[in-house]
């Protein structure tokens, strides 16, 4: 049993805990405006508005995927869908734009549009009744990458979107009403390891019901969880939600034992959190975020759920092995730290005990004269699944290489490092021998697989690509212009992706 509002409206609805917010919409209120189009989180068709009360008393909105959101996390939450926008023939700014710039033809993805053009907006107002601040074509890009359908061309959409702040604000006044204390009725009402959807609040509520029911699936984001039952057809009769645990959604300052300095990132973090903090000190991470997933991915997505999925080509793993990260483990035997080299064993096994769970992930403060790296390969450049990531943290001393991690996604059955190259290049200065014997190296460290993303020709020959792009910024980074490469002079990064086979 869950209670939540829906457009401003209280809601308690009963559904099973594997029911999705889109389902819970469309059968069982009748709620039809939000549409099915991929049902795996690409297209944004059924794009929705979730409302939260933060510390500041202002309720924030975010978009969130429908089709992949458990309905059980809307309980004490403000749910946006496209029919609480307009009242009457007063429409929201973000509907009004989008009729006057003839954004919509079939109309079947204009809700979905609607929706992430509705968040945008609310992210961009001030206090009160302002009118919303401009904001940039990055911002935008963002909002609407998750968007696929575009059948009127893009132009419409985004002559929609920067118009907004020309409307007249129609706002149901609920949109501003602070999110109720909702009293934990139904499943929360029940010992927690009775619920068929538990939601702990605290870590040792988590930890006592892994003790108690070990083999019972853990959900944060849904983002890749929800596809077994959206496109595996599977059935969950208990799930245990980790978002609401508080030591698992806090990023904490700490130094670790060696005196690396850095912060515990909890695991429940989503990546729309994060990103503030690997703008300011990890920009490479803090770009791949931009194509990691779509604003409504990274809104629900979380750190740790990419990492415990142990999915070969996840994209945050790599990165982090190349800044030597570590985790921090609980479990009812206690607490453990693991550098996330050993916990990766094969495909989708991890070194997690029975019970165990990830409750943060280290994410180390950038070194003065240390450098990373990341570059993904994928079909798509938003909203897209990596066929190939790389990721590679250096430093130069004395005009040599030294602490090279090279890490890549997508070239064998975990997230790994190639240890082979880092060899070749460890103490050697930047030159083109050295990152030759490197791309030799990467054939004994992976044989990759073909699949519906690439070739293991295609994967060899990108990996190997990606190692001669290292080799032109590392030179244009740490050596002087008169000792640089000469070799790479003629050669523009981009080019060289195609001109280096082997």
């Amino acid at each position: 049993m869950i209670d939540f509002l829906l457009n401003g409206q209280p809601r308690h609805c009963d559904v099973s805990p594997d029911t999705s917010v889109l389902e819970l919409l469309r059968v069982t209120l009748g709620q039809t405006g939000t549409k099915e189009g991929c049902a795996s989180g690409d297209c944004g068709a059924c794009t929705v508005a979730i409302g939260e009360t933060r510390s500041d008393g202002r309720v924030h909105y975010h978009s969130a995927n429908a089709c992949i959101m458990p309905a059980h996390q809307l309980q004490g939450r403000q749910l946006v869908t496209v029919e609480g926008l307009a009242r009457g023939e007063s429409l929201h700014p973000a509907q009004a734009a989008m009729v006057e710039c003839h954004a919509s033809q079939c109309g079947f993805c204009t809700p979905g549009v609607v929706m992430s053009l509705f968040t945008l907006h609310e992210a961009q107002r001030g206090a009160g009744d302002e009118r919303p601040a401009p904001f940039s074509p990055r911002r935008l890009e963002a909002a609407l990458g998750g968007n696929l359908c575009r059948c009127t061309g893009y132009r419409p959409i985004r002559d929609a979107a920067l118009s907004m702040g020309e409307y007249t604000e129609q706002r149901p006044a609920w949109l501003d009403a602070a999110t109720p204390v909702i009293s934990r009725t139904g499943l929360a009402a029940r010992p927690a390891e009775e619920a068929p959807f538990a939601q702990p609040r605290t870590l040792d509520e988590l930890i006592e019901l892994r003790r108690r029911h070990p083999d019972v699936p853990i959900v944060a984001g849904a983002t890749d969880l929800w596809l077994e039952v959206t496109q595996r057809l599977e059935h969950f009769s208990r799930l245990v939600d980790v978002t609401r645990v508080a030591e698992l959604t806090a990023i904490e300052e700490t130094i670790l034992a060696d005196g690396r300095a850095g912060w515990w990132v909890g695991a429940a973090v989503t990546y729309s959190r994060l990103e503030p903090l690997l703008e300011e000190h990890h920009e490479a991470f803090a770009h791949l975020l931009h194509r990691l997933g779509s604003a409504q991915v990274r809104n629900r997505g979380t750190l740790g759920g990419n990492i415990a999925n142990a999915s070969p080509i996840g994209d945050t793993p790599p990165v982090l092995l190349a800044l030597a990260s570590r985790l921090w483990l609980c479990g009812p035997e206690g607490d453990r730290e693991l550098p996330l080299d050993d916990f990766f064993l094969d495909y989708k096994q991890t070194a997690l005990g029975e019970g165990e769970v990830i409750r943060a992930i280290f994410l180390p403060r950038a070194e003065t004269g240390r450098h990373l790296k990341v570059w993904k390969l994928s079909k798509r450049r938003e909203d897209d699944i990596s066929a190939l990531l790389g990721a590679f943290a250096w430093r130069v001393e004395g005009g040599m290489l030294r602490d090279v991690r090279l890490a890549f996604g997508g070239m064998a059955a975990t997230p790994t490092r190639a240890r082979a190259a880092e060899a070749a290049l460890e103490g050697q200065a930047p030159t083109t021998a050295a990152f030759q014997a490197a791309r030799r190296a990467l054939s004994r460290d992976f044989q990759p697989m073909s699949d519906v993303r690439g070739s293991d020709q295609y994967r060899r020959l990108g990996a190997a690509n990606l190692l001669e792009r290292l080799r032109l910024v590392a030179c244009r980074t740490d050596q002087p212009r008169a000792t640089k490469d000469p070799s790479m002079h003629d050669l523009d990064p981009q080019v060289m992706l195609h001109a280096f086979a082997h």
